[in-house]
């Protein structure tokens, strides 16, 4: 099998190429360059896809004995990821720009060009398996829980699990990974894992923000409509924030008060206690299925709404419309934008992007 191998310059995406070439297929690497600013330089475990990146990627190429390039697809990147996260804080909405990054750069652009290239699949580092199901290929989470990554792959559709290669999905955990880089002389064996926004390198997500979109003062209100503070800008705030709200009217019962809705079109921030950030349901008309589609348009299921949250069981009903989801216990700070991943056990059976949510707490 002729084999692209996705190489990030991290120590997962390194041996995953690694088995890619010890299973006896064909494999070249390949670095993308995700960044406009040729000189970004990683600090620590922030940024990803750098200068130090791309040369850590490219000497491990090296160590394999295969073929390396690096890709410029940073106005790719910028189109479907950078401007969409900043469209959607606009919109009042909390993005997930990993996932938009598997969605429509590894798994869209990247797959599209290896496939005109003749190669048979994309090889990368993720901790997810795939699995021959009765219906076609399915895409289930990995073998160690704590690394799984099936939530942020949720995106990808059967066409594109039909041409994706997951060596490191069925590896116990990630310390056995880096002992094998270890003993392959790979020199990231430990490298740190980045963290945060790639994009966002710093961490400083409010400031990125603000210089991108600007700033204009707006009203915080409880969820009565009482004015209780003012902010520099609504998308600077996201569903379930306590810290940085600046309050200057504290609440009745004294209790910490949370973001509970941001309206980008009032600029307005409506704030409340705890209790009101559980959600009785979600929905969403923009979804799609990882494999086979449900035969049925009511079934039960599992929904996790966070890459590092617990599922939680639920039934779904699937209309032409879009997907809606009553979960069996109330979800915690759900916010529109975020991704509502559907499982079956482990199977990942397709997801959904949040338009709308419904409060298990009345207002009164």
């Amino acid at each position: 099998m002729r084999v692209l191998a996705a190489m990030s310059g991290g120590v997962d995406s390194a041996v995953a190429a690694a088995r890619a070439v010890e299973a006896g297929h064909e494999v070249v690497g390949v670095h993308l360059a995700l960044s406009r600013a040729g000189g970004t330089l990683r600090t620590g475990s922030r940024g990803c896809c750098t200068v130090e990146d791309a040369l850590d990627a490219r000497r491990v190429a090296d160590l394999l004995g295969i073929p390396f390039y690096v890709w410029d697809f940073s106005e790719r990147f910028r189109d479907d990821v950078i401007d969409d996260f900043i469209s959607e804080y606009r919109a009042g909405r909390t993005p997930n720009p990993c996932l938009r990054c598997n969605e429509k750069i590894k798994f869209a652009a990247l797959l599209e060009r290896a496939l005109e290239l003749g190669f048979d699949a994309v090889c990368t580092g993720h901790y997810a398996t795939l699995v021959d199901g009765e219906g076609g290929l399915e895409l289930h989470r990995a073998s160690d829980s704590a690394k799984d990554q099936s939530y942020v792959l949720g995106v990808l559709n059967a066409q594109q699990l039909a041409h994706t290669y997951f060596p490191l999905g069925t590896t116990p955990s990630k310390a056995i990974v880096r002992a094998e880089a270890a003993e392959r002389g790979i020199t990231v064996a430990q490298k740190p894992d980045s963290h945060d926004i790639c994009f966002i390198p710093d961490g400083d997500t409010r400031g990125w923000l603000a210089e991108k979109v600007g700033t204009a003062t707006g009203d915080v209100v409880d969820r009565s409509g009482e004015i209780v503070g003012s902010h520099e800008g609504a998308h600077a705030f996201t569903v379930g924030q306590r810290r940085g709200l600046r309050l200057g009217v504290p609440a009745p019962d004294g209790k910490p008060r949370f973001v509970l809705e941001v309206r980008p079109v009032t600029n307005t921030v409506v704030v409340g206690p705890k209790e009101a950030l559980a959600i009785a349901e979600i929905s969403g008309e923009r979804f799609s299925w990882a494999g086979p589609a449900p035969a049925v348009s009511e079934f039960a299921c599992e929904v996790q709404i966070r890459a590092h949250a617990d599922p939680v069981p639920a039934t779904a009903f699937v209309a032409e419309e879009g997907v809606r989801v009553v979960p069996d216990e109330p979800l915690d700070g759900v916010a529109p934008g975020q991704s509502a991943v559907l499982y079956v056990g482990t199977r990942v059976l397709g997801q959904f992007t949040i338009d709308t949510t419904v409060s298990a707490v009345p207002v009164g």
